[in-house]
């Protein structure tokens, strides 16, 4: 899953207006953002297997530290933990957590089953959405337009800047989502890894939003 996650991080508002748009993209992309540099060091592991789900070439071989139920509980409460200990808010530090555990939840209804419970050799479970292309954009685009909806309703734009950077980024990230549907698939796990670690440039997209928006 991917805009989905993203819609995760839009709804934040709905729930507590005190932390940033970037913030919440952080906590419910951040088993994602962490994935690419365990993948560069050489700690977890992914394969390029063209056909082997409808939607994604890629087989997750073993990637239990960020991608297993327990990590991402863990994931979770450090997350929280950080942001309470930093801002002292105890709301939107629970919130935060459960959205880093979202991702956990939002990828086993997609995956096929290669998500681990445990660190270590174990169950591995996934519902296997991305066996239909079109179960999966249909899932994905509501909770996209569903978080694109409640942070409408949450903000209203402080000038131009805050009407256009949200705009230009709904079509980036629609864009970037269907060019990873329909296009060739990745040279290297390298490649991946590298391509990975430039969704941190969305998160810094969200703060700058969230500087020309403010709450309602």
């Amino acid at each position: 899953m991917f805009i989905g996650h993203f819609g995760v991080g839009f709804a934040g508002k709905k729930f507590s207006k005190s932390a940033s748009l970037g913030t919440y993209f952080m906590a419910a992309q951040w088993i994602d953002l962490i994935w690419p540099i365990f993948l560069l060091l050489g700690i977890e592991q992914v394969e390029i297997e063209p056909g082997i789900s409808a939607v994604t070439p890629l087989n997750f071989v073993y990637y239990p530290f960020t991608h297993s139920l327990l990590a991402a509980v863990i994931w979770g409460i450090l997350f929280g933990a950080v942001y309470y200990f930093i801002k002292k808010n105890l709301k939107t530090s629970v919130l935060l957590g459960l959205f880093v555990l979202s991702h956990w939840f939002l990828d086993l209804l997609v995956h096929i089953p290669d998500l681990p419970i445990l660190i270590g050799n174990g169950t591995k479970v996934g519902f296997g959405l991305w066996n239909s292309l079109t179960a999966t954009l249909i899932v994905e685009g509501l909770i996209f337009i569903a978080g694109i909806y409640f942070y409408f309703r949450a903000t209203k734009t402080k000038n131009k800047t805050g009407t256009y950077s949200l705009i230009g980024l709904i079509i980036f990230l629609v864009l970037i989502y269907i060019s990873n549907l329909f296009s060739q698939p990745p040279d290297s796990v390298q490649a991946i890894a590298i391509v990975g670690n430039a969704q941190w440039l969305i998160i810094l997209w969200g703060y700058w939003i969230d500087r020309n928006r403010a709450t309602v």
